[in-house]
């Protein structure tokens, strides 16, 4: 039997919402070191005592941003991982589906150094997973992982930063047959 303690369904929506007020406010190109609790209580229509009670302070709570959009991209790679096929576009696009939806706050996030090698090695995690179901040697390939995810990586912060006018389909179809021997 769990013993984990159910959170509070008040506490579960007054997050929700001081999250939704972080990415509105970046959304509106503000930067992190100008977001302050009052101007995140406002736009969250709660009381800065309200924002305390859930977080020390604006570094907490974009922490726990940080950690529940890893956790998130965690699950979208799920299905991916232990596929022994050329990495389908369907998954792809549904990774990149999620980078879309919160592509103001991965282009603020991505620029901190610590958040960059988090989403790094999540990527190299996913193409070494995928090369070790698949039976393939990384000696046998002339480009490297860390070659291959850098490439990567570059390839979705120019999209969020400047190519968000291209699809996600479109962007997947682009790295799909960009990789397509690489062995992802």
């Amino acid at each position: 039997m769990s013993t984990k303690k159910k959170e509070d369904p008040r506490a579960i929506r007054s997050k929700k919402m001081f999250k939704n007020a972080v990415f509105s406010l970046l959304a509106e190109n503000l930067e992190v070191s100008q977001l302050t609790v009052q101007k995140i209580a406002n736009r969250a229509e709660l009381n800065r005592a309200t924002f305390y009670l859930h977080y020390e302070d604006i570094s907490d709570l974009l922490r726990q941003i940080v950690h529940e959009i890893f956790d998130d991209l965690s699950m979208k790679i799920e299905p991916i991982l232990h596929e022994k096929s050329i990495l389908e576009q369907e998954q792809l696009i549904t990774f990149l589906n999620y980078i879309y939806e919160y592509r103001k706050i991965f282009a603020v996030l991505v620029e901190k150094k610590g958040f960059k090698n988090h989403l790094f090695n999540l990527i190299k995690s996913t193409i070494e997973t995928r090369r070790i179901a698949r039976n393939i040697e990384s000696t046998r390939d002339v480009v490297s992982v860390d070659i291959i995810t850098s490439s990567l990586l570059g390839i979705i912060m120019w999209w969020i930063e400047d190519g968000i006018q291209y699809s996600s389909e479109y962007i997947a179809g682009q790295i799909t047959s960009l990789y397509k021997r690489r062995h992802l």
